[in-house]
């Protein structure tokens, strides 16, 4: 199973302090968390992908490449990859450069955005959303499946022969997960291509996470890629990790409270007994990180949020220590104790993806 943490990289000022981090230190800070990921063994680092403040990931491609060249294991992700407002052609080439550039390291996890004012910069029509990650998926998997592409769809000028380059690295495209926390559309698509599904159950209470997987697995079995058990399911998770519980809700509470995507809401009790963040102790996160699959069944990746709301960069990489020292390899050890001998343990990779090939069909949404 993979384990590993991500960022959405939030330029948030630190309510204990007053200090607001610059956008270089943001960067720079990103970039160390992935080298202490690595460092500490854990097996994924992720980036989120924004276009407007307070986050700073603009180009994940980019930061990807750059930490790739100064890792050798860790394997590199998105959290997400806007297929709505990118253009697929730019997302098969850029992917397929980085492949080759990370020597197969990465993958990627395609969502649709929820920030409405994001869409028309990029010339595009959130009420469409669905629609266009759809068409804008389907013409990305031709790209990197057909040296030839000639294709018209409604939402870009259509192509003539057109080849993208570089072609994916040998051959294989990279392995692509479909995020989504509320669209069942989404998790449609998945299932309809043997894709993998990611809930990012940050926000979401078990009963919804449960639904949502549940709903994948079985279209995953009824398209005939395998048995729902088998399919290919990640999840999200936040944690906050201290020597005792009530001296780790000390610390992040503040935190908590004026964090641009929790802050002003539910209290810190509240959200932590209604979703799966965890703030606690090491045994607390291990003992609620064991019960997801309780939720969804055995699943191949969990990723953490860890860096979000202002904590100071020496908090953040002082979490990761504890993480990969004392949290993952216990989980791992556990998870691996309860998974059946037909359910995959880790999803596949460029080094596995020969021979993970689901068909799919020729029309999206096209039942068999």
């Amino acid at each position: 199973m993979q384990f590993g943490v991500f960022s959405i990289g939030d330029v948030t000022q630190d309510p204990t302090t007053g200090r607001t981090p610059t956008e270089a230190e943001r960067i720079r800070a990103m970039t160390e968390i992935a080298l202490k990921a690595e460092e500490v063994g854990l097996d994924v680092f992720a980036t989120g992908e924004h276009h407007n403040p307070p986050f700073v990931p603009s180009a994940p491609t980019t930061h990807l490449a750059y930490i790739a060249a100064q890792t050798k294991n860790l394997h590199l992700s998105t959290a997400t990859t806007l297929i709505t407002t990118n253009d697929p052609v730019r997302l098969a080439e850029d992917y397929a450069f980085l492949q080759h550039l990370a020597d197969g390291r990465i993958d990627l996890m395609l969502g649709r955005g929820n920030t409405g004012p994001v869409y028309p910069w990029f010339g595009k029509d959130i009420r469409e959303g669905i629609p266009l990650a759809v068409e804008n998926y389907h013409l990305l998997r031709r790209l990197w499946r057909e040296p030839v592409v000639t294709w018209q769809g409604k939402f870009r000028t259509p192509l003539q022969g057109f080849t993208a380059t570089p072609a994916p690295l040998d051959g294989i495209p990279p392995f692509v997960w479909h995020g989504s926390i509320r669209s069942p559309q989404i998790a449609e698509q998945a299932a309809y291509y043997g894709d993998g599904f990611f809930h990012n159950n940050i926000f979401w209470n078990k009963e919804h996470t449960a639904k949502m997987v549940s709903l994948y697995r079985n279209r995953y079995e009824s398209y005939g890629h395998g048995r729902g058990d088998q399919a290919i399911v990640g999840l999200g998770g936040h944690v906050f990790i201290g020597s005792t519980e009530q001296e780790a809700k000390d610390f992040f509470r503040p935190y908590f409270d004026n964090a641009p995507v929790y802050g002003q809401g539910p209290s810190l009790e509240e959200f932590t007994a209604q979703t799966p963040l965890t703030v606690g102790t090491v045994e607390q996160v291990v003992e609620r990180t064991l019960q997801f699959a309780d939720w969804v069944g055995d699943y191949q990746r969990q990723l953490f949020l860890i860096d979000h709301a202002g904590l100071p960069q020496e908090v953040v990489l002082a979490q990761i220590e504890i993480l990969g020292t004392q949290v993952v390899p216990e989980l791992r050890r556990r998870f691996e104790e309860r998974r059946p001998d037909h359910v995959p343990s880790d999803p596949p990779t460029h080094a596995t993806l020969g021979s993970y090939e689901p068909h799919a069909l020729v029309n999206p949404g096209e039942e068999k």
